[in-house]
């Protein structure tokens, strides 16, 4: 138990050191810079309402998200569908993006499943099928584009190769069929490792800390830069993503050293607990996060967010470096993102 403990207090006091490193970031003037964003089917009435206060800075918007069936066939929600045919045809441009998660009915739901990716990408003929499937799904919704948000599988030496070719073979198609093509990649793929000009590439400056860690920002200023630099040998238009919203995480035992439940919140989550319990926030020089805590039923809570200044700041590192096109996970359920700029 003695062990556990000090265990859990050098794993804390890592975290705290990590979370601190770094120059203070805040937001400047800089060059003009192209937005876009998502609107996601579980909270698509917020998401609707602050496309129409935002949608006048918008360059495009991206339906999140069709997934694969039992069958490994693609499923477009009802709520992406009704709204993508309430929107009035504008200047923006509209993609479908489509993300290997998997609902198997009673066998139930997986998020970043790796099976479907060995299905549809596994020959060529499946993958050819997948493909015309997309295109088919794309231009049946009146959608601009198609989106590809494909994750966790960079490890898997065969199907990060198989996943190369189907870029390659999905850039033809598209181009053929006369629509744009963006790709989302994580911060941890491998930028180098031949992708194709035609799509353009969406990197997420995200998940820095989360669910998979301790308390922390989802992004930094040293984050950000380092990413910056890796993305440079990408081909083609670059867009830097940026999440709004934040993390709360929960603490156990003495001085709530104990990890405990973690899990994402919004903007307006975040501030309903801020103003619940009358906690004291403060903002983070190296992330321009917003940081508070309050305790509650004996056990201690974190939470870390970003505001409208806290995306700005971001913008701003990435501006400075010389990304000009910004795209936002997500709207809804933020508080002031008409002032994102």
């Amino acid at each position: 138990m003695k062990c556990r403990f000090f265990k859990v207090m050098a794993a804390m006091v890592m975290v705290f050191l990590l979370a601190g490193c770094g120059d203070p970031i805040r937001s400047s003037a800089h060059g003009e810079v192209n937005l876009s964003g998502w609107m996601a089917y579980w909270d698509m009435p917020s998401a609707l309402k602050e496309y129409k206060e935002i949608q006048g800075r918008m360059e495009s918007i991206c339906y999140f998200a069709a997934y694969f069936d039992a069958d490994d066939h693609l499923v477009v929600p009802p709520e992406v569908a009704e709204a993508k045919k309430q929107q009035k045809k504008g200047r923006q441009l509209t993609y479908l993006t489509i993300v290997n998660d998997s609902d198997r009915g009673e066998k139930g739901k997986t998020e970043k499943d790796i099976s479907v990716l060995y299905h549809v990408l596994g020959s060529e003929a499946s993958m050819d099928e997948h493909i015309q499937e997309i295109i088919s799904l794309t231009k049946a919704g009146g959608y601009d584009g198609v989106e590809i948000d494909y994750e966790k599988f960079w490890k898997d030496a065969e199907l990060k190769q198989e996943f190369m070719d189907f870029t390659y073979r999905l850039s033809t198609e598209t181009i053929r069929n006369g629509l744009k093509l963006r790709i989302v990649l994580e911060p941890s793929a491998p930028f180098d490792a031949g992708f194709c000009q035609g799509p353009e590439y969406v990197v997420m400056l995200y998940n820095l800390y989360g669910t998979h860690s301790g308390p922390g920002p989802k992004a930094n200023g040293d984050f950000i830069q380092k990413t910056i630099d890796k993305m440079a040998v990408l081909p083609g238009k670059k867009i830097a993503a940026f999440s709004v919203g934040g993390c709360l995480w929960e603490g156990k035992g003495p001085l709530g050293i104990i990890p405990g439940k973690k899990r994402f919140l919004t903007e307006a989550e975040a501030q309903q607990l801020l103003k619940k319990y009358g906690a004291k926030e403060s903002r983070d020089p190296e992330s321009a996060c917003m940081v508070f805590k309050y305790e509650d039923g004996g056990r201690h809570y974190t939470v870390w967010y970003a505001d409208s200044e806290t995306l700005n700041a971001w913008i701003t590192v990435a501006a400075e470096r010389g990304i000009d096109n910004i795209s936002l996970w997500r709207l809804g359920s933020n508080t002031d993102i008409e002032k994102v700029r």
